[in-house]
């Protein structure tokens, strides 16, 4: 994300205050190769398992994880006749991965003959991250997707006034807060569970994942206390209550994005 995403080198669109241009392509492709040992399981099996992996980080695209066909159990590949065209790399095949009655349809693909500009994906196949059961990064689970290394959250505590409102209703108010900041993204600010009213949080059942701080739980909002009768922001506020290293210090913190809930930086609004 840092380097082809939010105005990064590679995005399309690169920032503007540098005294350099670079001279090539508007999409820019750039492969490194990843430093430890990349696995995918799937219906009990290991489909990938690999420690030659490389990352290709392309403009405006997450990066995208490609391993030697040698480290893939082409035994469990079934070619299909899907087929894509990327005028960067070139045209894609594909193939299912099925594992007894268990199928991951046109879940991994590669370019036979790429582009001359991406020619080093040559004998490469990338899966699809949410067609298997799991990754492992070395041996810890990774959820989300690979960790990009050019990404950041940093995250550092302020005794700045911060104040979280839904119209004129005071939601929060803390001096102890949170603000982290993450590569690409605004600042988000997270205030102790302590200084918030109780009263006007309500539950939810969405949970997301990020691979650079955990298993997000949200919470919805009343506009006044315990009205849940159309005066609630749903998933108005998120928490990360087991974070993942890197990002302990917001445990039992919430931070609060959504339309109708403003956050206040001595009483400058800054989401």
């Amino acid at each position: 994300m840092a380097l082809t995403l939010g105005g990064g080198p590679l995005a399309t669109r690169p920032p503007g205050t540098a005294n350099y241009r670079i001279d090539g392509p508007a999409h820019r492709l750039l492969r490194h190769d990843f430093p430890r040992r990349v696995r995918a399981l799937f219906g009990g099996e290991v489909v990938v398992d690999s420690d030659s992996a490389t990352l290709l980080h392309e403009s405006n695209l997450l990066p995208q994880l490609y391993v030697p066909f040698t480290d893939v159990r082409t035994d469990l590949l079934e070619s299909t006749t899907h087929h894509t065209h990327c005028p960067f790399k070139g045209d894609a095949s594909y193939c299912s991965v099925r594992v007894g009655d268990r199928l991951a349809e046109n879940a991994v693909w590669s370019y036979p003959a790429p582009t001359a500009e991406a020619s080093w994906l040559s004998g490469y196949a990338a899966v699809y991250w949410a067609s298997m059961d799991a990754w492992f990064d070395e041996d810890e689970e990774v959820f989300g997707h690979i960790r990009d290394p050019y990404h950041r959250v940093d995250i550092r505590s302020t005794s700045r006034l911060v104040q979280v409102l839904a119209d004129d209703l005071v939601v929060a108010e803390s001096r102890r807060a949170k603000v982290l900041s993450e590569t690409g993204l605004p600042n988000r600010y997270y205030v102790p569970a302590e200084d918030v009213r109780p009263e006007l949080l309500g539950p939810s059942a969405t949970h997301t994942v990020c691979p650079y701080k955990g298993t997000a739980s949200y919470r919805s909002l009343y506009r006044s206390p315990g009205d849940a009768d159309g005066g609630v922001i749903g998933d108005a506020a998120w928490s990360y209550p087991d974070p993942l290293d890197g990002a302990g210090a917001i445990a039992g913190y919430l931070c609060f994005v959504a339309e109708g809930v403003e956050t206040r930086v001595d009483g400058v609004r800054v989401s």
